[in-house]
């Protein structure tokens, strides 16, 4: 798709330069152009500039007077992909019982994976497909998904399966990821390693030969998978191609973070739960930390230390944790401005987390992520609004009033 946009007010997250990710006091800037232009050809960003400097083509043109546009946001931690939903723990939450609690009973990802069991693939693309289009509007353009909710063979090939099929028909940026060691299972109570044996020696295999995942992941934490379940994970996936990302320090620090990093992991995940070792062995390593601020809203437990992180030079990304128990929502407006709220990011911080950082822990900074010459045209038109700190304090209201995907509206 052709097209230029014309008369901008504000050109955010402008990088002349390309960057892997940003990190520390380097998150506290946020490149713009104010009264600007932006050329698309070929659904990829082609030329921006000030409007002095636009250039005199036929091409079709959208009047951006009083709006900015920025690019689309990149949720790099999503479990999208389920079936029905868990309002009853919700509920259950709200009369006194914990996450813990209701998951002891036979709840939360064992509730979610017989769900899933007992949905035929078809039904399972049809609703997820529903949450792909919502969070499109929403202004996500890149996102990772999980499996996870099977936790069995057919399962969680289903589910991938599914992810696939979602990425071949969609013209979002999609990352599959594996997440076998979501939880045990039922019928491996007993036998975690004999579980974790049969994820390695059963499912990787087809997951290579009919290429459906970028990751591999598992949740480190108490009462579900240790440091050294996660070290023999990792190292699976690695003989499988698959690049590692970890559930983590969610409710207790045990030691997963080291673990990652040794494993040179893409990614740590949800760090409610932030210990001064775990924030030093992050730094200086090409690991992405991935705040989930939603989870923390939806299940009253910590919001993830960032002011203390970014502070001590480390990077951030931001994500939403879209899954039927602990955040039903992919509203990445709503992450934006809760970082702000509750964990004393500043606008500009908040936004580098939800666009280049964000891309970074699914690798896909090349293609999105920033207004670069040669990206991706995935991009927020947003409505009329004084400036771009608005998008954050308007936390109720999302800003935008388009979104396009390879230069392309969706509507």
């Amino acid at each position: 798709m052709n097209v230029l946009f014309k008369n901008i007010k504000e050109l955010i997250q402008v990088r002349e330069t390309p960057v892997t990710f940003l990190a520390g006091k380097e998150m506290r800037s946020l490149p713009t152009i104010k009264n600007a232009f932006l050329l698309v050809k070929d659904g990829l960003i082609a030329d921006y500039g000030l409007m002095k400097n636009c250039p005199d083509i036929e091409i079709k043109t959208i009047d951006a007077t009083g709006k900015m546009i920025l690019p689309s946001w990149c949720d790099s931690h999503t479990h999208l992909v389920y079936a029905g939903n868990r309002e009853g723990e919700f509920v259950d939450r709200i009369r006194g019982n914990s996450y813990q609690e209701i998951a002891n009973k036979g709840g939360g990802i064992l509730n979610s994976a017989k769900k899933l069991q007992e949905t035929s693939e078809e039904d399972l693309y049809n609703q997820s497909k529903a949450r792909l289009e919502e969070i499109i509007q929403l202004g996500t353009g890149a996102v990772e998904i999980k499996s996870g909710y099977g936790l069995t063979k057919d399962a969680e090939l289903k589910m991938l399966r599914v992810i696939k099929k979602l990425k071949e028909r969609y013209p979002i940026q999609i990352k599959a990821t594996f997440l076998g060691a979501h939880a045990i299972p039922l019928a491996y109570k007993d036998n975690k390693n004999g579980y974790l044996q049969m994820l390695i020696a059963d499912i990787l295999p087809t997951i290579k030969r009919e290429g459906l995942a970028d990751f591999i992941d598992i949740f480190c934490e108490t009462g579900y998978f240790s440091a050294n379940d996660t070290q023999q994970i990792l190292e699976a996936g690695k003989k499988y191609g698959l690049i590692g990302k970890i559930h983590v320090n969610q409710f207790t620090a045990i030691g997963g973070i080291q673990v990652g990093v040794k494993n040179d992991v893409l990614s740590v995940d949800h760090l409610e739960e932030m210990r001064t070792e775990d924030i030093e062995t992050l730094k200086k390593t090409q690991t992405m930390p991935v705040a989930l601020p939603s989870c923390s809203y939806f299940l009253s437990i910590p919001y993830t230390p960032a002011r203390k992180m970014i502070d001590a030079g480390l990077p951030l990304a931001l994500a939403t944790d879209y899954n039927p128990g602990s955040t039903p929502s992919g509203n990445m407006n709503f992450v934006v401005a809760t970082a702000c709220i509750k964990m004393k990011m500043t606008p500009e911080e908040a936004i580098n987390a939800a666009t280049i950082n964000g891309a970074y822990a699914m690798s896909l900074e090349r293609k999105v992520g920033s207004i670069t010459r040669g990206k991706l045209a995935n991009l927020i038109l947003t409505k009329e609004i004084n400036s771009y700190h608005f998008i954050p304090y308007s936390f109720g209201n999302p800003c935008i009033e388009k979104v396009f995907l390879k230069g392309t509206e969706i509507k």
